[in-house]
């Protein structure tokens, strides 16, 4: 982990964040966006992927597994197994560096690790996505044990991601509220 931690904060700095960030915007705003359409359409409904649902529901899971027909089914895999693989990278990256760009060297850092965060997601997206496509390509067999294990990871992913935005907003207030501090105390 101190390997990870060097390699932030050595590539921590603006230029990297406006790259990432310009690189994540584009998963959202075309990856993954023609990714849903396009399961959608090869479905021949409006199903989404499963990435998406939030709570735990192993059964709508198999129900969205069988909805989505051969065609869509094997489109989705390929998604978990190509886009999927790098989005959580590039959203990791961002996260972590974002995070480290805020509480680098600061005394309120919530805990030693928090830039590692991000990575935690990485880890419970991969295992999803396993889930995801071991359902996908097992269909019309259906596993409540692999439904389960990918609600449970899909729960992981989500609440790391959430508490990666809280300790974002937690930093940004800090920064915020500290710059007025310190420009206070100079004014005098």
């Amino acid at each position: 982990m101190t390997a990870l931690s060097n390699f932030l904060d050595r590539i921590a700095n603006w230029k990297t964040l406006l790259l990432l960030l310009a690189i994540y915007i584009s998963f959202p705003a075309y990856w993954l966006k023609n990714a849903e359409s396009n399961i959608n359409q090869l479905a021949g409904k409006t199903v989404g992927p499963i990435d998406l649902t939030v709570g735990f529901n192993p059964t709508r899971t198999l129900q969205m597994v069988a909805d989505y027909g051969p065609e869509a089914r094997a489109y989705y895999a390929q998604t978990e197994l190509t886009a999927d693989v790098v989005y959580p990278i590039v959203y990791s990256l961002l996260f972590a560096v974002i995070l480290t760009l805020l509480y680098r060297n600061k005394p309120y850092k919530p805990f030693a690790s928090v830039t590692l965060l991000p990575f935690v997601s990485l880890i419970f997206d991969y295992l999803e996505n396993i889930t995801i496509v071991t359902l996908l390509n097992s269909y019309p067999s259906q596993s409540v044990t692999v439904a389960v294990l990918c609600e449970v990871f899909k729960l992981g992913k989500w609440l790391s991601f959430g508490l990666a935005v809280m300790f974002i907003v937690y930093g940004l207030f800090r920064l915020l509220t500290g710059s007025r501090t310190e420009k206070s105390v100079n004014t005098v």
